[in-house]
């Protein structure tokens, strides 16, 4: 079998291009899909549509009244080759507050235990790394955030909540996120952010892009009210 080489590019449509930067979910990658996207946003709202960023891929949307495949290969293969898609690009540092407890994070404890640690111990590690925005998808403002420690690492669960807080902290395999808003979930709680990930009402929606780096900062119960945090009453899990 002839392996894959990167960036590979596909036909994604009668009107989209996907560009595959690797095939792992590593920060390089990402950073290059970041790159990717700002080289070509000069095209957005002309020839290109829509640009979509993922883990390691890049989907283009774009107009085919304006231009076809080839055009958009071409200046997908300029933009890459070019000194300034190249350069390491400057990602924001956003930093979450988050409220770890029992009663914030109806998971902490079971997840602790399962890791042969205490939930002082996962909250170190689960604060103290720092996380890039690989993706955001489910729903808007939900950013995927990887990677988590290994030793906090923990699967989905097996029966999902079907209402998951707005600003639940969670962990799902390496991953993590925060809930921008009330929706069904199989991922596991450990804490609250106060700090809203969507609104509607600011420009930009999303607090965060993909290609951020994602800090959290642990916070005490105090704090969590003072930042207009509030404890909703979660769904017991049988």
């Amino acid at each position: 079998m002839t392996a894959t080489l990167y960036p590979h590019i596909e036909i994604a449509g009668a009107d989209a291009l996907i560009v595959y930067l690797g095939a792992d979910t590593q920060p390089e990658i990402s950073a290059e899909v970041q790159r990717l996207a700002q080289g070509l946003q000069s095209f957005q709202g002309q020839e290109i549509v829509d640009l979509v960023p993922s883990y390691a891929s890049l989907l283009i949307n774009f107009n085919p009244l304006l231009c076809d495949h080839l055009w958009l290969r071409k200046k997908i293969r300029e933009t890459l080759d070019s000194s300034t898609s190249q350069q390491e690009s400057e990602s924001r540092l956003v930093e979450l507050p988050s409220y770890y407890s029992e009663e914030s994070g109806p998971d902490l404890n079971l997840l602790a235990n399962n890791a042969g640690l205490s939930p002082e111990e996962v909250i170190a590690l689960h604060s103290e790394a720092e996380y890039r925005v690989y993706a955001i998808g489910f729903a808007p403002g939900f950013a995927y955030l990887g990677q988590v420690d290994q030793k906090i690492a923990a699967p989905r669960l097996a029966t999902p909540r079907k209402k998951v807080p707005k600003g639940a902290v969670a962990i799902a395999d390496r991953q993590t996120a925060v809930y921008p808003a009330v929706s069904p979930g199989g991922w596991n709680l450990i804490g609250l952010c106060p700090t809203p990930m969507f609104d509607a009402n600011n420009e930009p929606h999303m607090l965060v892009a993909v290609g951020d780096r994602i800090r959290f900062r642990p916070i005490g119960r105090e704090e969590f009210f003072d930042l207009g945090g509030e404890l909703p009453e979660f769904e017991v899990q049988s």
